[in-house]
């Protein structure tokens, strides 16, 4: 029987080169996005369901859950992938920008699976898994909001696992490194306030050495085939590594303490 999966955040970037390849695999695909009625591609696949899902929109949430299900039947995985990056001094940022970091990485996160669980349930079977970034097993500097969210992600997943899997449901979680998508362009909110003076040589020291990160990235495709692989396997498993540079930047941080890490990082920023 085919098995179907709701993706989060499909208009672009990982969650559309995803949705694609599962299509490819025979999959039924719910590609949930803000705006369906710009998306050109997808929409001519067969057995793909281009439906709106805005993940701070609690109403959309289950109106695109239950599109799924009356045109699928069923849905077996869900994939949250929607999601952003906020970089800037902490002190740069207004409060409704902090919220909404926290609302489309965290929150919505949370809504999608809270509307998901029930049907899972039901089934007694079922898989969730949760794009993190090796952003939520360490941090860089800037990042403060979304490595929080990243780390709130690891520890929402690894603490669901238990709660869930009484019933038959997996959760996974996809550690990506650096990849190459339009991250740094509409993924990317960066925000800086250069009335902060004091805060400005060490931005400028940061974003010059910030594109090293990206020397080694990832194109979006073997990202998607991590999730295709982890949504198939039958493991257990809780976490993948996604890419040649994260699984290099976990090991190396697994061999040093926190400040020798940092001085490390210090060093390759010139801060």
């Amino acid at each position: 029987m085919r098995k179907t999966i709701l993706i989060t955040g499909a208009s672009s970037g990982l969650g559309k080169e995803t949705a694609k390849l599962f299509q490819q695999k025979g999959w039924n695909v719910i590609a949930t996005m803000r705006n369906p009625e710009n998306e050109t591609e997808l929409i001519s696949l067969e057995n793909v369901l281009v439906t709106r899902v805005d993940v701070m929109d609690i109403d959309t949430i289950g109106f695109g859950v239950y599109a799924g299900i009356e045109r699928f039947g069923k849905i077996d995985v869900l994939l949250n992938n929607a999601g952003y990056g906020a970089y800037g001094p902490l002190e740069s940022f207004p409060r409704e920008k902090i919220i909404r970091q926290f609302n489309t990485n965290v929150i919505g996160l949370l809504d999608v699976t809270k509307a998901l669980l029930p049907h899972f349930r039901a089934n007694k079977n079922g898989l969730i898994i949760n794009i993190s970034s090796i952003g939520g097993k360490m941090a860089f500097p800037l990042g403060a909001l979304y490595h929080g969210t990243k780390f709130a992600v690891e520890g929402i997943s690894e603490s669901l696992k238990y709660e869930v899997e009484q019933f038959g449901v997996k959760v996974k979680i996809i550690e990506p490194g650096a990849i190459i998508t339009d991250f740094t362009g509409r993924s990317l909110d960066f925000n800086n306030d250069e009335s902060l003076t004091e805060y400005q040589p060490f931005i400028g020291k940061v974003m010059n050495s910030m594109q090293s990160l990206f020397q080694n990235a990832s194109p979006v495709s073997v990202i998607a085939e991590v999730i295709y692989g982890a949504a198939t396997d039958d493991k257990d498993q809780l976490r993948y590594t996604a890419g040649e540079d994260a699984k290099m930047m976990v090991a190396t941080r697994k061999q040093y303490d926190d400040e020798s890490f940092i001085t490390g990082i210090k060093a390759q920023f010139g801060i």
